[in-house]
């Protein structure tokens, strides 16, 4: 199983949520933890493929989310997804924002009834997600935070009404165990514990037990993706990381991640990204807002 990520959300104690929204065409970002909730909204995903704990699904068209507690992990990646436009809406806020005297109000109750349950995962319904599509279309450019924050809780009240999915009965992602996964398994923990420095086939397969042409035969059946395809999309994924949460420069980041070339990494992210790591890091800026 592959190694998770601690993330560290950009909220300062006196921030209330993180809204992003996003367009991109691919997943890069790798499997995750933090200890704020998430609610997680994609338009025109079908195919992707969702891993909240132990729950792996393919999402439809439309997907929405809310993962909390800093134990679960939760990723989503390309699947069979070929979309040139894929819509991601994400906000998250703290679990010290609403206070258990708060939640413990009648007017909450519900509220504090779908906080507790999304720490294994809960995926809404179609209606749900209809409900509140309008206030989550507009939530991302409203210029009043104020305005905001009211919405985002409303959004909150509206989801809690609806009886949703709970999705993972353990926080840790896993995989089937069945023939080759093993194998599987070992070879992506090795990138993620090494993605740093320079992986070559020969030192995974030595790593698996088989010759170099058996387990890249082995990994595409599995995962219907090259090695040498995971090893940049999990490099990417830290890249990606750096450029939203850090200020580093770029090449510091190309270095830290295991590309040994700023001309090559610019070259793969965008061709990965359609922009260049400076440009995404500027939209990202402008696409996202603390309140």
């Amino acid at each position: 199983m592959a190694s998770t990520i601690s993330e560290i959300c950009p909220l300062s104690d006196k921030d209330c949520f993180l809204i992003v929204e996003r367009h991109k065409t691919q997943f890069t970002y790798p499997l995750h933890r933090h200890r704020e909730y998430e609610l997680n909204f994609i338009q025109n995903g079908a195919g992707v493929e969702r891993t909240v704990g132990n729950s792996k699904s393919v999402i439809s068209d439309a997907e929405l989310v809310l993962v909390g507690g800093e134990d679960l992990e939760h990723v989503w990646t390309q699947g069979t997804c070929r979309s040139r436009d894929i819509r991601e809406i994400t906000i998250q806020f703290s679990p010290d924002l609403l206070s258990d005297e708060l939640l413990s109000k009648n007017q909450f109750s519900s509220i504090k009834a779908m906080l507790e349950k999304s720490r294994r995962g809960i995926a809404f319904p179609l209606p749900a997600i209809m409900s509140v599509y309008s206030m989550l279309d507009g939530i991302a450019t409203q210029k009043d935070p104020f305005i905001q924050f009211l919405g985002i809780l409303d959004i909150l009240y509206t989801l809690s009404k609806f009886d949703a999915d709970t999705l993972a009965t353990s926080p840790k992602a896993c995989e089937e165990d069945e023939s080759g996964s093993g194998r599987i398994r070992k070879v992506n923990d090795f990138i993620s514990n090494h993605y740093t420095e320079d992986i070559t086939l020969e030192d995974l397969a030595e790593h698996v037990g088989l010759t170099p042409t058996s387990l890249s035969r082995l990994y595409r059946q599995k995962t219907g993706e090259t090695i040498s395809n995971h090893v940049i999309d999990t490099r990417l994924g830290h890249a990606v990381r750096d450029l939203v949460n850090t200020d580093r420069n770029i090449a510091d980041i190309c270095f830290s991640c295991g590309f040994n070339n700023l001309s090559n990494f610019n070259r793969i992210f965008k061709s990965r990204h359609g922009m260049s790591p400076k440009e995404f890091r500027q939209v990202y800026s402008k696409s996202s807002a603390i309140i």
